[in-house]
Parts: C-alpha cells; structure tokens; sequence
C-alpha cells in the first residue's frame, strides 16, 4: 500500500480512505480489468468465427499483461484469492466473462474449431491460465523475443497445441493463412 500512495501522490492514510485493505484494492483493479476485457470482447468484429474471436481475445490479453495491464495476482496469494471471492462486483464481472467466453467456445465447437472432448470447463480455465501464465514474463525477461512474437507463439500453443501435427507442414502452413 505504501507503493501504491506513493505512485499515486498521496499520504498512505488516504488510500485506506477509499480502499479498507489491499485485498479491497486488488479486488477493484480485478473489477475494472475485467469490465476492460469484456469491452475488449464486446469490441471484436461481429462476423469473425468464435474461434478468431477466442484468438483474438487471447491476444489482447497477453498483450495487455505484457504492458503491465493484467496482473496475476488471483495466484500469488490465498488471501487474495479468498478476498475476491467474496467481493459481489469482482464474482459478477467474472461470471459475465466467463458464460461470454464459454458461449464462444461453446460455438467454435459446434464450428468445429475447437477440439469437442475436452471438457467445456477445462478450456475455459486453460484460457484464463494462459492470461496469467508465468511464461510470459519468462519469455520476456530472456529477450530474445519481442512482445508480438511472445503472444503468437502463446496463442498458437494454446490454441494449436505444441506436438507435431499429423499433416505436417503443409498443414502448419495452411493454418498460418487463416
């Protein structure tokens, strides 16, 4: 808390005016990271397939964790996690995103595009692990990649998987068009 009022300007006693705890203050920056993710989700183009649109979604958030916009804080911390639980706006929002993602995948699969025996649920998780997967910051701190590069190959991992495809290159080529 003292970091946060000294980047702010402020005396720590006023930050403790607007927020009780650092949990409450974790738990109103998880609120508006999520209200900013379901903007970014609503924003997306309309025609796109659900699978572009999981893409696509996936990508703006690595790459606002990557710009320091998404914090992984829900998995640093068992208080914060249980503190989150029990914030009414936090579980709302959260619930929001999750039934729009999870209708997304719930159409890519009937696309198709998405493989149908992993469990709805699993997916959905794995998407919000890829959000705050500590490889990101791995991969970033290492430099020998850009940001771009970090999220396509995130992306394409989580998406695509990381084995060898049946089809071979001509396959990986074929999806790299898409």
């Amino acid at each position: 808390m003292e970091d946060i009022a000294a980047e702010v300007g402020i005396a720590k006693g006023s930050l403790y005016r607007h927020f009780e705890s650092k949990e409450a203050l974790a738990a109103a920056v998880m609120v508006r990271l999520l209200r900013r993710t379901r903007a970014a989700l609503a924003a997306l183009p309309t025609q796109a397939d659900a699978r572009a649109k999981l893409e696509a979604l996936l990508k703006w958030t690595l790459r606002e964790r990557l710009a320091g916009g998404v914090p992984h804080l829900p998995s640093a911390s068992q208080a914060l996690r249980d503190a989150l639980l029990a914030h009414r706006a936090y579980m709302d929002e959260l619930m929001e995103l999750s039934e729009a993602i999870g209708g997304l995948i719930r159409q890519a699969r009937a696309e198709g595009s998405l493989r149908a025996d992993l469990r709805e649920e699993f997916v959905l998780y794995t998407f919000y692990a890829r959000s705050c997967d500590p490889t990101l910051d791995f991969l970033k701190a290492g430099g020998s990649m850009s940001d771009e590069e970090i999220v396509d190959e995130m992306v394409s991992a989580c998406l695509d998987g990381i084995g060898a495809s049946p089809a071979g290159p001509a396959r990986a080529a074929a999806g790299a068009a898409c």
